[in-house]
């Protein structure tokens, strides 16, 4: 599949062939949809909480006589129906965590990876690079490749000026391709690889390490 290369200033392009995995009809969505949902799950902290009848600060005493107030009989104050009482059915902490096997992973990382690039999503820059650690000097090569969107940036490994000259810059994400997961490549607007973490991520999905 042809990609589009920028050079390092982002300044000219042209069109290079890459072995991104290919799929055909709806081979490797469900795995796609089913990694999503494992990683967003995975994310959650599973901490939320309310007070049963037997956790809820208050008395445990009959509110009033059973027979004679003309309302509806009460055994105690802490129930769900009254004020400051307990709740009935509330959540509860809970681990929301799922499993997702290799293969599965891999599955729905190529072809979150195809998609992207069938979509024209996908952008491959020489390397990235510059002078100083000066988020100005990223943002101008940013501009030239993608001015708008929320981006993905990937590389094989960053140095620190790169690192320090990015940070600032809210529309991004850096990460390394050995670390992207099918997730990554499916929430941003683009995705911006340097050939070698383009070359990374193939190396992954063709069995490398």
């Amino acid at each position: 599949m042809k990609l589009k290369v920028f050079s390092s200033d982002g300044g000219s392009s042209s069109e290079k062939e890459y072995a991104i995995p290919q799929f055909d009809g709806e081979k490797g969505l469900q795995a796609l949809k089913q990694v999503i949902l494992a990683v967003m799950a995975n994310r959650r902290q599973g901490t939320v909480s309310t007070k049963t009848r037997s956790t809820v600060h208050g008395t445990g005493k009959k509110p009033f006589r059973q027979k004679g107030s003309g309302t509806a009989r009460q055994g105690s104050k802490v129930a769900p129906q009254h004020y400051h009482g307990s709740v009935a059915h509330g959540p509860q902490p809970r681990d929301f965590s799922q499993r997702i096997n290799k293969k599965m992973r891999h599955a729905a990382l190529s072809r979150a990876l195809f998609d992207r690039a069938v979509d024209g999503e996908v952008v491959v820059i020489e390397k990235w690079e510059v002078a100083d650690r000066k988020t100005r000097l990223f943002n101008e090569v940013l501009e030239k490749v993608a001015p708008k969107g929320r981006l993905l940036i990937l590389d094989d490994s960053w140095s620190d000026q790169s690192l320090l000259a990015a940070r600032n810059i809210n529309r991004i994400e850096v990460n390394e391709a050995s670390d992207v997961n099918a997730y990554d490549l499916s929430a941003y607007d683009q995705v911006i690889f340097s050939e070698k973490g383009l070359e990374r991520l193939l190396t992954r999905l063709n069995g490398g390490n």
